[in-house]
């Protein structure tokens, strides 16, 4: 999983500069009214709409921003209708990509992503190639400098974890989809900092990249980050850390 959590962390890490870009603003605004469409407008009661206000709120989102974006989901204000959709796909090496994907236009997004996989070494696959090789888990990440393990251990699995594993400067904590928020809910009654915590796809085993292919695999995985359509991209690479920290500065 090791190239999984960097790939969260670097993204974790830019996710600030990107929303004074706009482009986390925009893809969380999406995911916002999706999910109050989905589940109604009420975040007590819908934990996907729950998870994307931490998440807008984590960027600065203005509340005003946040509450247009739901009420446009649950109808009371007009918008766009987007439509959630999963392509898949391979990478450099054979490296297994799955992406997530809010449109309001899927006969424009296949061209452009068949594009993106051409570009960096890749090709857009079938329905189905790759999704098996992933699992649908929570994932949250708490910083290793912040918190003793053994602590950290005893409160993660006392609130149902299924895991806790270290990763470089982070702890990594596996639960069930339906079980994150409750474990979520457990370290921030022990003043345990979370530096962030979402439903994610973990590949179930890793291809290793270097060199060449490790570059364009970074650069692959950038450029569907940075396409708005994207909400998440998933891949089972791993890449080691001094050409991981090379390639992205």
């Amino acid at each position: 999983m090791s190239g999984h959590s960097k790939w969260a962390g670097i993204k974790h890490k830019k996710a600030k500069v990107d929303a004074q870009r706009g482009r986390a603003f925009t893809k969380l605004i999406r995911e916002i009214t999706v999910a109050a469409r989905v589940g109604g407008g009420d975040p007590t009661g819908n934990p996907r709409l729950r998870l994307a206000i931490e998440k807008a709120k984590a960027v600065n989102m203005p509340q005003d921003n946040i509450q247009r974006g739901i009420l446009k989901g649950t109808g009371e204000l007009p918008g766009v209708s987007y439509e959630e959709y999963v392509y898949e796909g391979y990478g450099p090496g054979g490296v297994a990509v799955l992406l997530e994907v809010l449109t309001d236009n899927k006969n424009r997004t296949a061209p452009e992503f068949r594009k993106v996989f051409s570009k960096y070494g890749g090709n857009l696959g079938e329905s189905g190639c790759v999704a098996w090789l992933f699992e649908k888990k929570g994932l949250i990440q708490v910083e290793t400098a912040t918190v003793d393990e053994d602590r950290l251990l005893g409160v993660a699995l006392e609130a149902g974890a299924e895991d806790v594993r270290r990763s470089d400067n982070t702890f990594e904590i596996i639960t069930a989809p339906k079980d994150l928020e409750r474990v979520k809910e457990s370290l921030a009654k022990e003043k345990i900092e979370i530096a962030d915590g979402e439903v994610t796809m973990l590949p179930q085993n890793t291809i290793r990249l270097e060199g060449k292919q490790a570059q364009q695999m970074l650069q692959l995985m950038e450029a569907f980050e940075e396409h708005d359509d994207v909400q998440h991209v998933y891949a089972n690479f791993d890449i080691p850390e001094e050409i991981m920290a090379a390639v992205t500065g």
